[in-house]
């Protein structure tokens, strides 16, 4: 169970922000993940790796901006994958034998998704669909035509019942005088959803129109602190950000969860997910800001049941970085 929340302007006034994105990544503790850094083999991306074997390189959030080229424009990405939550897999999916080959040249990028309830993971499963994770990847890594926003998502529908069952959200940033566009694919059923900048939209794990009511709640928060805070600076915008992320109530009963989470929907219902003897739920906290001058802010929090156990919660990891290319 995973939740994005963002917000869109290609053309913020001064102090204001082109991107303000809020997520949560619920998953097992025990996935290995590399916390949100700049990628070893293509430093112009920033977001958590997956190092689950067979699955290792993917990533659920991250963003990418072309400034590394020798043609930066300023266009950055934004990819996130949502897992659909009690969805089966995919009548006609392809099973790829190889993708746990580590070494497999072909699965660099090979990488699963949120999962949507703590249920038992299946190690070595040769009959693994191809991993999710390599979508986000490929997406904000590549700024060539055949991988803008319409291309990529275009092209992914068309092969999208390869994969299990997820929500895939691109974002794609460029010159002032052009809207940010965003859209929202999903593969069960095979849908590609477009959404107007300067709005804000709250996603999880169920279709767009069916939305969970942690989303709904989310969402209508998030817009508040946008409306307050959103010409604020970015550790102050952040902390408010952050506050949404840990918020523990559980919006139950809902409909919509209980009917693809029957077992586990209330445990689910809150935008922080803690299941202790699962040993599942909210993980990372992640907070993306770019501001009117492209300047990106990673802000993130990564829980850890290793460390000891009065501060599971290791310090937040802070990125900077700018993007680059020039605002037209």
């Amino acid at each position: 169970m995973c939740v994005i929340f963002f917000y869109t302007n290609s053309n913020p006034q001064t102090g204001g922000y082109r991107l303000i994105l809020a997520s949560n990544r619920d998953e097992f503790f025990a996935r290995k993940t590399v916390a949100a850094t700049e990628w070893p083999n293509a430093d112009h991306v920033v977001g958590g790796i997956d190092l689950e074997p067979g699955r290792e390189g993917g990533t659920w959030l991250a963003i990418g901006s072309d400034s590394a080229s020798a043609s930066a424009s300023g266009v950055f990405k934004v990819g996130a994958l949502l897992n659909l939550t009690g969805e089966p897999k995919p009548r006609d999916a392809v099973a790829h034998k190889n993708i746990l080959q580590p070494n497999n040249q072909n699965n660099n990028h090979n990488s699963s998704s949120c999962h949507s309830c703590p249920t038992k993971r299946h190690e070595n499963n040769e009959h693994f669909l191809l991993g999710r994770g390599t979508i986000v990847a490929d997406f904000v890594s590549q700024f060539d035509e055949p991988t803008n926003s319409l291309n990529f998502n275009q092209s992914l529908l068309q092969d999208c019942t390869k994969y299990s069952a997820f929500n895939f959200v691109s974002i794609e940033i460029g010159p002032r005088s052009v809207p940010a566009q965003i859209r929202l694919l999903s593969n069960v059923p095979p849908t590609l959803n477009e959404f107007e900048e300067g709005k804000c939209y709250g996603f999880g794990n169920s279709l767009p129109g069916t939305p969970f009511e942690k989303v709904r709640f989310g969402q209508q928060q998030f817009a508040h602190i946008v409306e307050q805070h959103g010409a604020d600076s970015a550790e102050t915008l952040s902390a408010q950000l952050l506050q949404l992320l840990k918020n523990k109530t559980k919006f139950w009963p809902d409909a919509e969860l209980q009917r693809r989470a029957p077992n586990w929907g209330e445990e689910l219902s809150a935008l922080n997910v803690h299941i202790v003897d699962r040993g599942y739920g909210s993980r990372t906290h992640s907070i993306i800001l770019v501001d009117a001058n492209n300047q990106m802010h990673f802000f993130e929090e990564n829980f850890e049941p290793e460390m000891n156990p009065q501060e599971l919660w290791n310090p937040v990891t802070v990125v900077h970085k700018h993007l680059g290319g020039k605002l037209v």
